[in-house]
C-alpha cells in the first residue's frame, strides 16, 4: 500500500517553485522619461560635437549677408536663413553660441559634479567608518560650509581669486561636496551596523575590504540617483554666476552669460533680440527639467527604489 501511494506522488524538483530572477539589463522608462532621455542625449551630443557642427565660431561677428552685402547694424537681427536664431547684442550668431556654450556649461558642470562626488564620498565614508573625533571634526566642518548660501560662497571666492574655468570647477565641486558628504555618511552609517558587515569584521577582513566590498557597493545606487540632482544644482549654480558676470568670461560663451548679455533684447520682441535671451534660457531649462524628470521616472515606482526599476 505504501509503495502504491509513493508511486502516485509526482516527482518534483526541489527548486521548481522558485521564481526565476529577471536579468538586470536596463532601466525601464515611461514615454515621457524616454523623451527626456532623448533631450539629454541631444545636449550631450551638442556638448561633444557642437563646436564642429556650429555654423560659425562662437566669437565670429556677422558682418555681411550671404550675397556679400555688409549689414548696417548686425545686432539683434531677426532669424533668417543665414542666422537661424538671429544674432546677439553685438552681431554674433545665437545658434552657434548656444552650441559652443553647451560644451562650456555642461562640461564644467559635469566635471565639477564628479569632483564633488569624489571628495564627498571619500570624506563621508571616512567619517562613518572612522567615527569618534574624525566624524565629529568632518561633520562640524561640513556644517559650516552648508550654513552659507552657495551663491554667497561663490561670490566671495571669485572676488578673492578671480574667475576662470579651473576655479569654477573647483569651487562648484567643493561647495556641493558638502551635500554629497552628508548623504554618503548617512548611507554608510546604515551599512556598517548591518550583520553582514559584522560578519566580515569577525572574519578578520581589514578596513579597506569593508569599505570597497561592503560599504561602497551598497551605497552606489542611492548615490547614482543623487548624481543627476546634484548635476542640476551645479548647472544652475554655474549659470547663475555667469548671469551675474562672475562665471565664464567673454569671449567664451556659456548659457548663463548669454542670458545676461542679451537682456536688453527683450524690449525688441521676437522681431529682433528676444530670441537671443530666451534661447539660452530654454536650453538651461530643457536640460535641467529633462534630467529631473528622468530621475523621478526611474525612482517613482516600487516605493521610490531605483534598484526596483531594474529589469
Amino acid at each position: 500500500m505504501k509503495n502504491e501511494l509513493e508511486k502516485d506522488v509526482p516527482e518534483t524538483d526541489a527548486y521548481e517553485e522558485l521564481h526565476d530572477v529577471p536579468a538586470k539589463s536596463r532601466l525601464r522608462l515611461s514615454w515621457i522619461g524616454k523623451f527626456c532621455l532623448g533631450i539629454v542625449i541631444f545636449w550631450i551630443i551638442i556638448a561633444l560635437f557642437g563646436s564642429y557642427l556650429a555654423p560659425y565660431h562662437e566669437a565670429h561677428f556677422i558682418e555681411e549677408d550671404l550675397t556679400g552685402n555688409e549689414f548696417d547694424d548686425p545686432s539683434f537681427m531677426s532669424p533668417t536663413r543665414q542666422v537661424l536664431l538671429g544674432t546677439d547684442y553685438i552681431g554674433r550668431d545665437v545658434l552657434s553660441r548656444i552650441m559652443w556654450g553647451a560644451r562650456t556649461t555642461i562640461g564644467i558642470s559635469f566635471v565639477a559634479t564628479i569632483l564633488a562626488y569624489i571628495v564627498g564620498i571619500f570624506l563621508g565614508v571616512t567619517a562613518a567608518v572612522a567615527g569618534k573625533w574624525t566624524d565629529a571634526i568632518l561633520s562640524r566642518s561640513i556644517e559650516v560650509v552648508l550654513s552659507f548660501p552657495s551663491i554667497m560662497l561663490g561670490l566671495i571666492t571669485i572676488a578673492a581669486f578671480g574667475s576662470s574655468i579651473p576655479i569654477l570647477i573647483v569651487l562648484s565641486g567643493l561647495i556641493y561636496a558638502a551635500s554629497v558628504f552628508r548623504i554618503a555618511r548617512a548611507l554608510s552609517l546604515d551599512i556598517i551596523v548591518q550583520d553582514f558587515v559584522e560578519v566580515t569584521r569577525a572574519r578578520g577582513e581589514g578596513l579597506w575590504w569593508i569599505i570597497t566590498r561592503e560599504v561602497l557597493p551598497n551605497i552606489a545606487m542611492p548615490l547614482a540617483t543623487d548624481f543627476g540632482i546634484r548635476l542640476i544644482f551645479i548647472i544652475l549654480f554655474i549659470s547663475s554666476l555667469s548671469f551675474l558676470g562672475l562665471g565664464v568670461q567673454p569671449p567664451i560663451s556659456d548659457w548663463g552669460s548669454m542670458v545676461r548679455e542679451n537682456l536688453q533684447g527683450l524690449a525688441n520682441g521676437f522681431s529682433g533680440g528676444a530670441i537671443a535671451t530666451i534661447a539660452p534660457a530654454l536650453a538651461i531649462a530643457s536640460l535641467t527639467i529633462a534630467i529631473n524628470i528622468i530621475i523621478d521616472d526611474i525612482s517613482a515606482h516600487d516605493g521610490g527604489s531605483l534598484s526596483g526599476k531594474m529589469v
